[in-house]
């Protein structure tokens, strides 16, 4: 495998990763800015608008015939929220070009398309075309209704507004149905323009060869745009509330849902992920094995850690009569971690989760994709094999000294409607 970036231009980065076991070719292109009320739902629409049609494809169904014929050809946009930032972008997938039965340069046609996607979109007098805009606002319209299906995934969302609250990170990264609704062909066009501009770019082609000319094609294409990129910064710890705060909603539910937000001024990343692996994150974990197993207050309990805001989320499914007792239960599992009960086992066994995650990255295009963009967000360039030997220099002291740096902030709770 092999790794190179170019800065192309102020705030737009190119890598290149070139690995030979793939017989497929990917490419992601990243928008990063900030995140922000009066523009997420319209730079998700934008950024969604792009890869339903184009100029040369103005229909979705031409697009998707174009698409088929080149061996079934994948292309999506994409948004999702990381930290205070809202990160937008495109991506395709192919068929390496050495296995096309005619010999056609497949990766040159598909990253015309890509580029006709982001810089000729279908749109006129500064608006994207009515009918195809008006089916990608009806599904995204969807998917946010939809959210309330999967509750706990809700749950997870309105902990991450309550403890965040008054944050960029406390949006949904597709903003709120009512922002969404408001959204016209005309401002979700003005969205992509401004998104051109001013955001942080990041480009990122895996393949199993060399394409000749495609960092030159992105770089004239966006140095066209009047480019004015807006600083973004990919770490904002989150301030710890004077006291914690407790936030409970009623719904038709028949399993109540609790989830805590406990956050910490460490810098000790790896010591914080170890941590989280070993409070809730196995079915070896402590809350595993006591809080649902030996006392079932839960029916699941598990512990995620966001370094980009250092705070961590323990999210469980409960009976309304079990929370308190959870909550205490839960509390205790950490304050065992803080006085030092961590088993010789326990760091096994989260030391070869962490092996197991780490050898997986570049199994897939998408996932050396990843890794490296995740990578830059960190402010440093490095590979799975380095990051495993960070976690193997995590003690036990650095993971009690992480778990007593961690306080409560909020605790969000999902709660069944009482009879009467």
């Amino acid at each position: 495998m092999r790794y190179k970036r170019t800065q192309i231009a102020e705030g737009i980065g190119f890598s290149c990763i070139i690995d030979e076991k793939f017989k497929t070719t990917s490419i992601a292109v990243r928008f990063i800015t900030p995140l922000d009320s009066d523009t997420s739902a319209a730079n998700a629409l934008g950024m969604a608008a792009l890869t339903t049609t184009t100029r040369a494809y103005p229909s979705p169904a031409m697009l998707n015939e174009r698409l088929s014929s080149l061996y079934g050809a994948g292309l999506t946009s994409f948004a999702r929220k990381r930290g205070d930032l809202q990160i937008l972008g495109v991506s395709a997938s192919w068929i390496c070009s050495r296995y096309a039965i005619d010999g056609e340069d497949l990766s040159g046609e598909m990253l015309r398309i890509v580029r006709g996607c982001l810089f000729e979109p279908d749109a006129e007098n500064g608006r994207f075309s009515e009918e195809p805009f008006a089916i990608t606002k009806t599904e995204l319209l969807d998917r946010i209704e939809s959210e309330l299906n999967n509750k706990r995934g809700y749950a997870l969302s309105k902990a991450s507004e309550t403890a965040f609250r008054g944050e960029p990170a406390e949006l949904p990264f597709y903003g709120s149905k009512e922002s969404a609704l408001a959204v016209t062909a005309e401002s979700a066009f003005a969205a992509y323009e401004n998104i051109l501009r001013t955001a942080q770019i990041e480009i990122t082609i895996v393949s199993p060869e060399e394409i000749p000319g495609a960092e030159e094609d992105f770089r004239r294409e966006l140095l066209s745009a009047q480019r004015q990129p807006v600083p973004v910064t990919f770490r904002s710890k989150s301030p710890l509330k004077p006291q914690p705060v407790t936030v409970s909603e009623e719904m038709d539910v028949n399993q109540c849902k609790m989830v805590l937000a406990l956050k910490s001024p460490s810098d000790d990343v790896y010591a914080m992920r170890m941590l989280s692996v070993i409070l809730g994150e196995l079915p070896v974990s402590k809350l595993f094995l006591t809080v649902r197993e030996k006392l079932s207050l839960c029916y699941y309990c598990a512990s995620a850690y966001s370094s980009t805001k250092g705070t961590l989320f323990i999210d469980s499914g409960v009976q309304r009569s079990n929370i308190e007792r959870a909550k205490e239960e839960i509390l205790h599992q950490l304050s065992l971690i803080r006085e030092g009960e961590i088993s010789d086992e326990e760091m096994e066994s989260a030391m070869l989760s962490r092996e197991d995650i780490l050898s997986s990255v570049g199994d897939t295009p998408s996932s050396w994709s990843s890794w490296y963009f995740e990578r830059l967000c960190d402010g440093g360039i490095c590979e799975p094999k380095d990051v495993l030997l960070d976690y193997k220099a995590v003690t036990k002291a650095r993971i009690v000294h992480a778990a007593q740096s961690l306080e409560l902030d909020s605790v969000w709770l999902m709660l069944d409607k009482e009879e009467g």
